[in-house]
């Protein structure tokens, strides 16, 4: 079984995890741009993090096998900060690199006009580098709040083609399907899917457009959930070309759009990460 995790926050998660996933068939990764729980103060500490995930963690990653991309965005929460606003002039900069695949994570958080404006933004963004965009779909008010989404899309005048929403469910599924847009899930412990309830809603609607991913974090999450899912899927009779679909193909379609996925074997594919000087994980040059 082959993975390529679609939405997973690797800037969170250990090494340790990089060796669970690539033992369990993750083979590339997408990382989008997040809020990282402390609210950040300036539009610095976004290009610390935007250099790191374009920089630090692909290295790392490959270290285990894995090849990871990355989306740059400003998220919705922080989109109501009025120091961060600054942060849609750097985006350009940004887009115009190899390893962004996408523009994200952008959308709603609590739906605020700021956030819309970050959006509808964001969005023009895309349209003018060519680029996928990756909506992130409110926990709260989430049937409105994807409703309202898919509004601020059409108004963009982005193909539809070009956007997942992201963490749906039951509720949005239908709404998002009839959209054009692809539809993305997270098999999340507690708070999201789970891999029978995903199962469900690849019986009813398909394995088309459907983008399946971890969404792992710093919260209480699993970078194996989207193993966990193909099994599942097998496990209800699915077969492995439709497991391949979802897990594999769907991403490669979707994020190959941007035209910078490199699925290539990463170094750490044929022999094991490499030590220097007694450290436990090969530094760069720098």
């Amino acid at each position: 079984m082959r993975i390529f995790d679609p939405h997973i926050h690797m800037t969170s998660r250990t090494t340790d995890d990089y060796r669970a996933m690539h033992a369990a068939g993750v083979r590339a990764v997408v990382e989008p741009a997040f809020w990282l729980g402390q609210p950040r103060t300036s539009p610095d500490s976004f290009a610390d993090y935007f250099d790191g995930l374009l920089g630090w963690e692909p290295f790392r990653a490959a270290q285990f096998g894995i090849r990871h991309h990355c989306t740059i965005g400003l998220n919705p929460k922080e989109a109501n900060d009025p120091r961060c606003a600054p942060v849609i002039d750097l985006l350009p900069r940004y887009l115009a690199k190899d390893g962004v695949v996408a523009v994200g994570e952008i959308g709603f958080d609590n739906g605020t006009p700021a956030e819309e404006r970050a959006f509808a933004a964001q969005l023009a963004l895309a349209v003018e580098h060519g680029l996928p965009a990756l909506v992130h779909t409110p926990h709260r008010d989430k049937a409105g709040g994807t409703a309202r989404s898919l509004a601020v899309v059409a108004d963009s005048g982005i193909d539809p083609s070009y956007v997942v929403l992201d963490h749906l469910n039951e509720v949005t599924v239908d709404e998002v399907a009839a959209s054009g847009c692809w539809m993305g899930f997270s098999i999340y412990p507690d708070t999201k899917m789970t891999p029978d309830r995903m199962v469900r809603i690849l019986q009813r609607h398909g394995t088309e457009r459907m983008l399946v991913n971890s969404a792992a974090d710093w919260g209480h999450s699993d970078p194996l959930l989207t193993r966990a899912t193909g099994e599942a899927m097998l496990a209800a009779g699915f077969g492995a070309d439709d497991v391949d679909r979802v897990l594999w193909r769907n991403p490669v379609a979707f994020y190959g759009q941007s035209g910078r996925l490199d699925l290539t074997d990463a170094p750490g594919a044929t022999a094991p990460a490499a030590h220097f000087e007694g450290n436990s994980i090969l530094r760069g040059d720098s």
